[in-house]
Parts: C-alpha cells; structure tokens; sequence
C-alpha cells in the first residue's frame, strides 16, 4: 500500500535560497552600520542620536499601524532598514523632533498606508526625506563640516551647492570625498565605507550589481557628456548611497534584469539632469522616488515570456 503523501501548493516561485525577509533586512542593517560608522566618526555623538529618533520613530510606528489594521507585528527589521536609511539621508543639525515627523511620514503614509511591507510603491525612507524637505526646507539644507566629538559645529556648503569653495580637479577633494570629511548628509560623506556595505550586500546575494554598477556608470557618461568632472558627480552628494541602498530595494525596483538596465539607466540621466539643469543640487531622491512610481510598468513591459507561449494573432472577421 503506497503511503499517502502531503503536497503544499502555493503560488510560485517554488525555490528558496534559505534567505527570509528577516535574514536579508538584517544583513542590511550589517551593511549600514559601515556608513553609520563613518557618520559617528565624523559627526559625532549628534549622528547617533538622530539615527536612533529615527529607528525608534519608525518601529513605534510600525506597530501601531499594525495594531490599527488589526495585523501581527512583526520584527522583520524592514522598519529598522528605514529608520537607519532615513537618518542617514539627514543633516547632522536637523531637530530630533522633525527627525520623529519624519520617520512617522516614511512608514505610516509612504509604507503602510499602502498595505505594509511589499505593497509600497516608493521607497519609504525618501518618500519621508521628500517630505521633510517640503516641510523644513532650512533645516534640511543646512550643512556643518564634519568636526568629529569635541569640536563645536561650523556651518558649510555641501560639494554639490553653488556656493561651495570645492573645485573639482584638486586630489585633495577627491580625497576628502572619497573618505567622508566633507559638509552633507549624515551617511552621505564617505563613499568608501558606502562602497564596503555595498560590496557586502553584493557578495551576500542581497543586491543585485546591475542597479548600482549601471546607474553611477549612467551618472559619470553624462556628466561627462555636459562637460562636467565625472569622477566629481560619483563622489558628491548621495549618489553613492542611493545606488547602494535606495535605488536596490526589493519592493520599488524592477524584478527583471532588463528591467533593472532601463531603471538604473533612467536613474542616472535623471539624477544628472536635476543636478546641472534643476533647481536643487542633488537629484538622487527625487529621481529615485519617480522611477519608483514607473517600476509597475518597466515591470510589465519586460516580463519574461514562459517558454514554448506564442502570441495569438487577432484576425479581423470581415462582412
């Protein structure tokens, strides 16, 4: 007599590499702790306070919501991706109370307001940036040069603004970019720490190196191309992180390769095009925010197609 045998018909896709959701936010986590690193290093203990309001805002947040909605809570991490994203996309000086606003915005309205985790059409933690910058304009353009624990804050420009004294060209600029001493956003400064959590998360399987590889070779064509210093744009401002850990996210980025080349090819014209044409002088988040708006219908239009299906020719019947 054959045993009878229990079979679990789910929906594809049937195979699992072993990562849960959990596993991989928390391998992020593991990544952002390098430019979290770099953001303490240099800003100080005031790095550390505006991160935590951040994480603290965005979990509390989570919760409720979830309570709201009747749904379990659970500590998956992704509210802890956010926060720490969200508090490294910040001014150093910015008040802990916006920081809070912020972060509610980011996981109440721009996640769980459309249905939580994998229902959210943009990415939360620059959909609570852009609103902050709406909000609080001054305070979130207001920069002070990397002073480390002890010194007092001196307001500066950012490399990017138009009244920075940075000139592209010096090895010196290079250099201080590249290692993080300059004004900006708290986990904006240093590249290479972002490129070390990066290179993680590409190692790990977490991310795919199409996105951040295409998109900041896309930002360094154009600026060549406008007659800009392209080693300059890669380096300025949150190109670096958005690449890395913004434009990667699961839920607002194409699920096809060919689909991730045309996002991250838009991204970076995009991105270029706010920079030196815009009114602002970054464009990583607002670029990033309106390709996640399109990811639907990249999505569609690049599927792939089963093997062996052939499309129906429609006949006109004729009389």
């Amino acid at each position: 007599m054959i045993p009878e045998r229990k079979f679990l018909i789910s929906p594809g896709p049937h195979l699992w590499k072993g990562l849960s959701v959990s596993k991989i936010m928390y391998r992020v986590v593991i990544a952002l702790m390098f430019p979290t690193g770099a953001a303490i290093y240099f800003f100080g203990y005031r790095a550390l306070s505006v991160i935590g309001v951040s994480v603290a805002a965005a979990v509390v947040t989570e919760y409720v919501c979830k309570r709201l909605r009747n749904r379990a809570f659970v500590m998956d991490g992704s509210a802890v991706v956010t926060g720490i994203l969200l508090g490294l996309v910040l001014p150093p000086t910015i008040p802990l109370w916006m920081v809070a606003v912020g972060s509610i915005f980011a996981i109440g309205i721009v996640k769980e307001a459309f249905g939580g985790l994998g229902h959210n059409i943009f990415n939360p933690a620059l959909g609570g940036r852009a609103f902050m910058t709406a909000c609080f304009s001054v305070p979130m353009t207001t920069w002070i040069k990397p002073m480390g624990f002890a010194a007092d804050a001196v307001t500066s420009a950012t490399p990017l603004s138009g009244s920075s004294v940075w000139q592209p060209g010096d090895p010196s600029v290079y250099q201080a970019l590249f290692l993080g001493n300059t004004a900006g956003s708290l986990g904006e400064t240093s590249a290479l720490f972002i490129i070390i959590g990066g290179i993680f998360l590409v190692a790990r399987g977490v991310i795919n190196w199409r996105i951040p590889v295409i998109y900041i070779g896309m930002v360094a064509l154009m600026a060549v191309a406008l007659g800009q210093d392209p080693l300059f744009y890669i380096l300025a401002g949150g190109l670096m992180l958005g690449a890395f850990f913004m434009a990667t996210d699961y839920v607002t980025s194409p699920l096809t390769n060919k689909g991730k080349i045309i996002f991250s090819l838009a991204l970076g014209v995009l991105t270029v095009m706010i920079r030196h044409f815009g009114g602002m002088p970054e464009g990583v988040c607002f670029s990033i925010l309106f390709m996640n708006a399109l990811t639907p219908a990249i999505d569609r239009y690049t599927k792939t197609r089963p093997y062996g299906l052939q499309r129906v020719k429609r006949v006109k019947s004729e009389g």
